[in-house]
C-alpha cells in the first residue's frame, strides 16, 4: 500500500489547510508510518493467526479509532490468541480476564484492603486486571449481568470507582470481549446498555479447509516465530487524534444517520420489514461509530476522506448487536444479517457519493 497520501484535510470541502496547524507534519509522518506498516502488521499477526483477514481488518479499524470490540464465535476459533497477538503488535499492556459464573465485580476493578505500614493501618486500593491498555474479557457472556456491568463504567468513562473514589485508567484503553453464541448453554445475553458501548460486533466463523489444515500443522509442530512490536501506546493515541481529523461530507453523515434511524420500528417511515420483525433499533451511537469507523478505515487504506463504501462495509459490525429482533422474526427465520442487508437496500445513498 502506498504511503503517499494527501495531507490531512481541514474541512468538508476536502481542500488542504492554507495554514497547517502546529504538528501537521508530525501527523502526516505518523499516518504514513501507519500505512507503510499495514503489511507488516498483517505479516506479524500471520505468525500466530491463519486467515481471518476481514476480522483482523475490523479489529484494527476499531483499535485505530479508539473503540471497544465484541468478538462472537464458537470456542476454539482463536479469538483469545487474536486479541493477545494484536496487543503484542501494538506493544500494549495486556490483561486477560476469564469470565465465569462466580466472578465478582471487584475481581475486575480491584478492591481496598487493610494494610499495616510502620505500625499504621489504612485502607489501600489494589488495582484489578482492568488497569491495563488492552483488556481481553474472555467469554464475557459466561458471567451474570451484575459482573458484566463492572466493565460498563470503565468502557464508557475510562475510570473505575471503588469505595467512592474514582481511579482513572491510563490511556489507551480498549476492551476486546469474546463471547460464545447466546444460544449455547450456560451463557447470559449482555445488557443492551453494555452492548451499545462496543463499537463493533465482529463474528468469527470456522476457517476454510485449507486454512484449518494450516492451523493443525502449525499447532502440532514446533513453536512459531515471536511477534515483534511495531508501535507503542503513544502511537495509538496519536492515531486516535488523527482519525478525528479525517473529513467527511455532510451527505455521508446524513446517510449514516438515516441508516441507523431506518432500523427503528417506531419511526414513521421505517421499512415494513423493520416494523414487522424488529423490537428495538439502533440509537445515535450507531451513526457515530459508522462515521468514526469509516474515518479509521479510510486512513488505514491511505485515503484522507471518507467514501460511501467505508460506511456500507461497516454496517454489519456496527448494527448487528444494536438491533433486537422480535418473536415473529425468529418464527419466520429472519436473521439479523438479512435485516441489515435489506436496510442497505432500503436506504438510498446520497447522489454525490
Amino acid at each position: 500500500m502506498s504511503a503517499n497520501i494527501p495531507p490531512i484535510m481541514s474541512g468538508p470541502d476536502s481542500l488542504p489547510a492554507a495554514n497547517p496547524p502546529p504538528g501537521a507534519d508530525a501527523d502526516r509522518a505518523t499516518v504514513e508510518r501507519l500505512i507503510a506498516a499495514r503489511s507488516r502488521i498483517e505479516a506479524e499477526l500471520a505468525k500466530a493467526i491463519v486467515g481471518q483477514r476481514e476480522i483482523i481488518e475490523q479489529i484494527l479499524i476499531a483499535l485505530v479509532a479508539g473503540g471497544h470490540c465484541l468478538i462472537t464465535g464458537a470456542p476454539g476459533l482463536a479469538k483469545t490468541l487474536l486479541v493477545k497477538s494484536i496487543a503484542q503488535v501494538f506493544h500494549l499492556k495486556f490483561q486477560r480476564i476469564q469470565f465465569t459464573p462466580d466472578l465478582m465485580p471487584a475481581d475486575i476493578t480491584g478492591t481496598e484492603i487493610l494494610q499495616d505500614s510502620a505500625g499504621e493501618r489504612r485502607m489501600v486500593f489494589v488495582p484489578g486486571p482492568v488497569f491495563a491498555n488492552m483488556i481481553l474479557a474472555d467469554e464475557i457472556n459466561r458471567t451474570p449481568p451484575k459482573t458484566q456491568a463492572a466493565l460498563l463504567e470503565a468502557m464508557q468513562e475510562h475510570q473505575v470507582t471503588a469505595a467512592g473514589i474514582r481511579h482513572v485508567l491510563a490511556p489507551p484503553f480498549f476492551v476486546l470481549a469474546t463471547q460464545n453464541p447466546i444460544e449455547m448453554e450456560g451463557t447470559y445475553p449482555l445488557p443492551e446498555a453494555q452492548l451499545d458501548r462496543f463499537m463493533f460486533n465482529v463474528v468469527m466463523d470456522y476457517l476454510p479447509e485449507k486454512d484449518e489444515v494450516e492451523v493443525i500443522i502449525r499447532t502440532t509442530g514446533r513453536p512459531g516465530a515471536t511477534i515483534e512490536p511495531l508501535f507503542t501506546g503513544e502511537d495509538v493515541l496519536r492515531f486516535h487524534e488523527i482519525v478525528r481529523q479525517v473529513p467527511v461530507a455532510e451527505e455521508l453523515v446524513r446517510y449514516a444517520v438515516q441508516l441507523a434511524a431506518a432500523s427503528r420500528p417506531r419511526q414513521v417511515d421505517a421499512p415494513k420489514f423493520v416494523q414487522e420483525w424488529v423490537t428495538w433499533g439502533a440509537g445515535t451511537r450507531a451513526a457515530q461509530f459508522l462515521i468514526l469507523g469509516a474515518k479509521s478505515r479510510a486512513l488505514l487504506q491511505g485515503r484522507a476522506h471518507v467514501t460511501l463504501d467505508d460506511i456500507r462495509k461497516l454496517a454489519f459490525p456496527v448494527l448487528r448487536h444494536r438491533i433486537l429482533l422480535n418473536y415473529r422474526a425468529e418464527a419466520e427465520g429472519a436473521r439479523i444479517e438479512d435485516i441489515i442487508a435489506r436496510l442497505l437496500e432500503a436506504v438510498k445513498p446520497p447522489l454525490q457519493a
